[in-house]
């Protein structure tokens, strides 16, 4: 049984499952910044040492935890006031699993949080979590907050659109083709996207948490832009100033590339991914969001450019006459 809903002491034990991926580093730092005491669960806590520096002496705590076999979760748990669930996976490798990862592994979680009386609980989700989905990723993400939810019926369910910021494996990804390559291959061009900036994402957490009001709500997370695929390769395309032809790639070759990648480690999408990328990754109407939990979305243009000097031949110093 959970706590009465009552907002967080300053100083507050959050344990936060899966915190030293690229969103998570990022929760870990402004749940420090508001004061709070943060215990980070992650299956390799050797490699999560970057994370300390992040809040006062001996603020961040690492442990080892599995959410896939529950192995060290009633430890990390243990005491603490309240849970974050980031854990997640893009594709099925080394042994992961959607099931097992994302909607068994997620109940898991949060019937452990619960046993240890937890009052808050986020479980961050993704636009698209559908059980009726014929994708594993979107069905395992629905079931996995029907599962937190029936273990904490009080927990907020935070889908983001695609998260973007300095580390990620989005928007670096086609950065570095267009550094490389002669071409932007263009799949699924007119699907559209709603971009959230990584730390709107992280003090939607925080916010979340906090506020009381939160408790058992859904929110859908984008940012003030809605850009289509190809919209994005555009915008790389400008702010590397690589210039790349943008080549449509037809679905039927799209579709071939995604069953070569389920076979094939090295290709840059599995079918699956490919049927995801051919919906649409945007708010739903009347979905509560950013606005909702006291947070001004950050426009794409705010951060994009400096994100993306890297790529440039000459750095922050090549500038378009």
């Amino acid at each position: 049984m959970t706590n009465p809903l009552t907002p967080l002491a300053h100083d507050a034990l959050v344990t936060v499952i899966g915190g030293s991926g690229f969103l998570g580093r990022y929760i870990v730092q402004r749940l420090a910044e508001h004061g709070y005491r943060v215990r980070v669960a992650v299956r390799h806590p050797e490699r999560a040492g970057f994370l300390k520096p992040l809040g006062d002496l001996g603020q961040i705590q690492l442990v080892r935890a599995d959410i896939g076999s529950g192995q060290g979760l009633a430890e990390a748990f243990a005491s603490a006031d309240a849970g974050v669930n980031l854990v997640g996976i893009l594709d099925e490798k080394g042994g992961q699993r959607f099931e097992a990862v994302q909607a068994e592994g997620a109940g898991r979680a949060a019937q452990i949080a619960a046993a240890a009386g937890i009052s808050a609980y986020v479980q961050v989700s993704a636009i698209g979590a559908d059980p009726a989905s014929p994708v594993p990723y979107a069905r395992s993400k629905a079931a996995g907050e029907a599962a937190v939810r029936n273990a904490i019926p009080s927990a907020t369910i935070l889908r983001p659109s695609l998260v973007i910021g300095a580390e990620d494996q989005f928007i670096n990804r086609f950065a570095s083709m267009a550094r490389l390559s002669p071409v932007l291959p263009v799949i699924a061009g007119d699907s559209k996207f709603q971009p959230v900036f990584v730390l709107d994402m992280a003090a939607a957490v925080v916010a979340a948490l906090g506020n009381p009001a939160a408790a058992g709500k859904i929110y859908e997370l984008g940012g003030p832009d809605v850009l289509s695929f190809r919209e994005i390769l555009q915008m790389i395309n400008r702010e590397t100033r690589a210039d790349r032809a943008l080549v449509e790639v037809p679905d039927g070759i799209a579709a071939l590339m995604g069953k070569l990648g389920d076979i094939l480690p090295l290709m840059p999408m599995t079918s699956d991914q490919f049927t995801m990328l051919r919906k649409d990754n945007v708010a739903a109407p009347g979905m509560p969001g950013l606005n909702d939990l006291g947070i001004t979305p950050t426009p794409m243009a705010a951060f994009v450019p400096a994100m993306l000097e890297r790529y440039r031949k000459s750095g922050r110093f090549n500038r378009k006459i």
